[in-house]
């Protein structure tokens, strides 16, 4: 008895640390996916670096708890599944974000954004957000869009100038 207590205990730990560790923590529920279909989200999932694991509840709410995380305990009820991402905050959200668009099976209960308890809402709105190479790209245009507009003012001024003097 004691050996399964123990190991039950160290399960709470692991959960305890990658709350902790994850940048981002995505709670959903599965219930009505496919085997093929829980497949095919497990690998879009491990492309982006993120685990996705399911735990019974209430090794995950003492590991909540444990993490000081115990707004989250309302979330964990029923078949939940957990998505998480030690590295990149915002690919756990669009991923699952996409996929529940194609399965309706698939919702979104929550998470944890870095360290603090998310709604459906701001992890909604996380998805939303373009990567970060999109953003690069947006910073970049906005930062060349002075000189553009100097080079085409300048030579619309030597063409201008160049009609008078013909």
């Amino acid at each position: 008895m004691s050996k399964t207590l123990e190991l039950k205990k160290q399960v709470v730990t692991e959960i305890a640390d990658k709350f902790r560790e994850s940048k981002s923590t995505i709670l959903v529920d599965y219930r009505g996916l496919d085997v093929s279909e829980v497949t095919e989200l497990r690998s879009k999932l491990r492309e982006v670096g993120v685990e996705f694991k399911v735990y019974k509840n209430t090794m995950s709410r003492r590991a909540a708890e444990q993490a000081e995380l115990g707004e989250l305990s309302e979330t964990l009820v029923g078949p939940t599944a957990i998505a998480f991402s030690p590295e990149d905050v915002v690919a756990p959200a669009k991923v699952l974000n996409n996929f529940a668009k194609e399965h309706e099976a698939l919702e979104i209960k929550g998470g944890i954004i870095e360290g603090k308890v998310a709604t459906l809402e701001q992890i909604k709105e996380l998805a939303d957000l373009p990567s970060y190479e999109g953003l690069l790209s947006m910073v970049l245009s906005v930062l060349q869009a002075p000189m553009r507009n100097f080079a085409y003012a300048t030579k619309a001024v030597a063409e201008q100038k160049e009609e008078q003097g013909a």
